[in-house]
């Protein structure tokens, strides 16, 4: 995958720009809680403004399933960037070109009010078409939905004979993971974590040709251990996904790939902060409690696999990192891999929150912004918001 970028655009002198940003940011009262991924569009929004453009801005926020919500609305998201350009940024609660205000910068309400958006609806693309001059999509979050704001709105400006290419944002992950399909430094190590080892089974099976280790963590692991025969407690558990799991394993011995299971985990009879807490044997969890974090054995033997790595991806995290009480696991690994002589590729909300919470940012070489977007390109599938943009 190599999209267009920025660099393909001529002179963009008094030419609107529609921007498909992914401001799909935590909100507290309103007020944008995390502004990371503002800040992670600014690259991109800066050049544009530099080389003499003006602005549509355009992103969805949460889930408000084709209605308007004034809790999920972009005032917040607008207010910020405001703040961080230092310039004014107008807000449009509906993309009608006729009241679209002259503002070199203005930022639309939230694209899923309109039940067109996720519907991939060439009406309501039109109806955006009409606001901009060119495209550029720098929302790589969001690259894996066939919606109309990532593909119908730039397969028709390409049909118009209107540019459509892709952000600094966009193109900078699709370089590093990219990076990672073709050609990695080894050992290249694989830490995947999360609740269902379901939402991860397609990467994994990609991963299996890729990488030289997977190290397993979460609730996930639960499955490959149960799978095997431990006893698991009242862990959380897919027990219709034994048999993909086992045939996944015969594949990864096959290649020669390690797939590491925690050796002890951290278990309680239920998640709170006051719960009474046991380290116990991963595979022999008692009666009545649930594995709720890796345990003190598995974050050495898994930080002694991730030192000698030249190549990490990490994405989910180990356990219930949001109670402390269960969160050294997710903890250990990011600091593991923070301090490795490797490049390390981070991504996932939940691990890039972690990432922030130990204050760890600057220790990793990329910050993907896409959870679900980052396995599918990983798993080597067409994310429709990059492959439009393929030159």
């Amino acid at each position: 995958m190599s999209p267009r970028t920025l660099d393909d655009l001529g002179a963009l002198e008094e030419r609107r720009v529609f921007v498909r940003v992914d401001f799909n940011v935590p909100l507290a009262d309103g007020a944008v809680a995390d502004d990371a991924r503002i800040r992670a569009a600014l690259p991109t929004v800066t050049e544009l403004l530099e080389r003499g453009s003006t602005l549509v801005l355009a992103s969805h926020l949460g889930r408000p399933k084709g209605k308007v919500d004034p809790a999920l609305t972009t005032r917040g998201p607008a207010e910020r960037l405001q703040q961080l350009l230092g310039r004014p940024v107008a807000w449009l609660a509906h993309p009608i070109p006729e009241a679209l205000p002259d503002d070199p910068v203005v930022m639309l309400d939230n694209l899923r009010f309109d039940p067109g958006e996720e519907a991939n609806d060439p009406a309501f693309a039109g109806r955006l078409a009409e606001l901009a001059d060119l495209y550029v999509d720098d929302a790589f979050g969001a690259a894996h939905r066939a919606h109309a704001s990532v593909s119908a709105l730039p397969e028709l400006m390409l049909a118009s004979g209107r540019s459509a290419v892709a952000g600094r944002l966009l193109q900078r992950e699709v370089e590093v993971l990219g990076g990672l399909l073709r050609d990695p430094a080894r050992p290249y190590v694989a830490v995947l974590g999360g609740a269902k080892v379901s939402d991860k089974l397609g990467v994994i099976e990609a991963l299996i040709d890729r990488v030289d280790a997977l190290l397993i963590g979460g609730a996930m692991a639960n499955t490959l251990i149960a799978a095997d025969g431990g006893d698991v407690g009242e862990s959380l558990v897919e027990r219709d996904r034994f048999e993909d799991v086992r045939a996944t394993r015969a594949k990864a011995k096959e290649r020669g790939v390690l797939i590491e299971v925690p050796e002890d985990a951290v278990a309680a009879a239920e998640i709170s902060l006051d719960a009474p807490r046991r380290t116990v044997p991963a595979t022999a969890i008692p009666r009545g409690l649930k594995a709720l974090d890796i345990g003190p054995r598995t974050v050495e033997s898994y930080a002694h696999l991730i030192g000698d790595a030249k190549t990490i991806l990490w994405n989910g995290p180990m356990g219930v990192f949001e109670l402390e009480p269960f969160s050294a696991g997710t903890r250990g690994v990011a600091t593991a891999i923070a301090h490795a002589d490797a490049f390390s590729v981070v991504g996932g909300g939940d691990s890039l929150l972690a990432v922030k919470r130990a204050e760890l940012e600057d220790a990793f070489d990329h910050l993907s912004t896409g959870g679900g977007a980052s396995l599918e390109f990983l798993e080597g599938r067409a994310l429709p918001g990059i492959a439009i943009l393929e030159g």
